[in-house]
C-alpha cells in the first residue's frame, strides 16, 4: 500500500481521532534551537527498513531515546515494529533480526506514526547518518498520515568529525565512532539499541562540544554545516 501511495499518491483516509490527534500534534509549539542541551529535550531515533532503497523500500521498525537535560532519559524511550504487507526477505530479516511474525502483527502504520509523533513532540531530532532515517520517516507519514513531515534534524555523521577531523578519514561508521569512545552496544541493529549507541555518541563528544561553545542544539547544527562544507564545498 505505501508503495502505491507513493506512485499515485494516494491521500490516505484518517479516522476522526486520527485526524484530531495529527491536528493536535501539529499545533504544538516550536522548541527554541538555542536552549541548552542541558535543559532541554532532544530525541535520538534510528529505524530499521526493509531495504536501502528509500524510494521502494518501507520503514519496518522505529526506536528513539530522550537526552532530558543533558543526560539519556531511558524511562523516555520507545521502540516500534509498524505492521507490513510484504514481509521483507530473508537477508534483510538477519539484519535487524525482525521476522516475518512480528512485522506481521507489527502496528498499523497510521497508528504508530501517530504514537511516534505524540512521544516526539517537536523536540529536535539526532541521528547518525540522518539522510536515510529523514527520509524513511518522512515517506511512511507521507503515505499514512499525508502530510509532508518537516522537522529540525542534526547528523552526527557530520557533527563528529567536524570536531575530531584528525580522525575523519579513519573513523566514518557509526560502529566505527563507537569504536573510538569505547561504547557498547547490547543489539546492534536494532533500532532501539542504535539509538542508545548515537544517545551515548553525543554525550562523548560533550567536551569538545563546550570547547567549541557548541552548547544548543543550533551549535549542533552549525558544526554538520561547517563539515558539510569542508566535505562538500561548492
Amino acid at each position: 500500500m505505501s508503495f502505491l501511495n507513493r506512485l499515485f499518491g494516494e491521500k490516505p483516509q484518517l479516522t476522526a481521532n486520527q485526524f484530531a490527534r495529527l491536528q493536535t500534534w501539529q499545533a504544538l509549539p516550536e522548541p527554541d534551537a538555542r536552549q541548552p542541551l542541558d535543559s532541554s529535550r532532544i530525541v535520538v531515533v534510528d529505524v530499521e527498513s526493509s531495504g536501502l532503497d528509500v524510494n521502494k523500500d518501507s520503514l519496518i521498525a522505529i526506536g528513539a531515546v530522550a537526552l532530558v537535560n543533558g543526560k539519556i532519559a531511558l524511562a523516555d524511550s520507545m521502540d516500534m515494529v509498524l505492521q507490513q504487507n510484504l514481509v521483507s526477505g530473508k537477508d534483510n530479516i538477519l539484519i535487524h533480526g525482525i521476522g516475518g511474525e512480528a512485522q506481521r502483527e507489527g502496528m498499523l502504520p497510521a497508528e504508530a506514526l501517530l504514537d511516534f509523533l505524540e512521544y516526539l513532540g517537536k523536540s529536535p531530532l539526532i541521528a547518525f547518518h540522518v539522510a536515510f532515517d529523514q527520509a524513511m520517516i518522512a515517506q511512511a507519514v507521507k503515505a499514512s498520515l499525508g502530510f509532508r513531515f518537516k522537522h529540525a534534524w542534526a547528523d552526527l555523521a557530520y557533527v563528529a568529525p567536524a570536531l575530531y577531523p584528525q580522525h575523519a578519514l579513519r573513523y566514518r561508521s557509526l560502529d566505527q565512532w563507537m569504536s573510538f569512545f569505547r561504547i557498547g552496544n547490547y543489539a546492534r541493529h536494532s533500532a532501539l539499541a542504535d539509538a542508545l549507541s548515537t544517545a551515548e555518541l553525543l554525550l562523548a563528544l560533550g567536551p569538545e562540544l563546550k570547547k567549541r561553545q557548541a552548547l544548543n542544539f543550533q551549535g549542533l547544527r552549525d558544526m554538520e554545516r561547517e563539515r558539510r562544507r569542508q566535505t562538500h564545498p561548492v
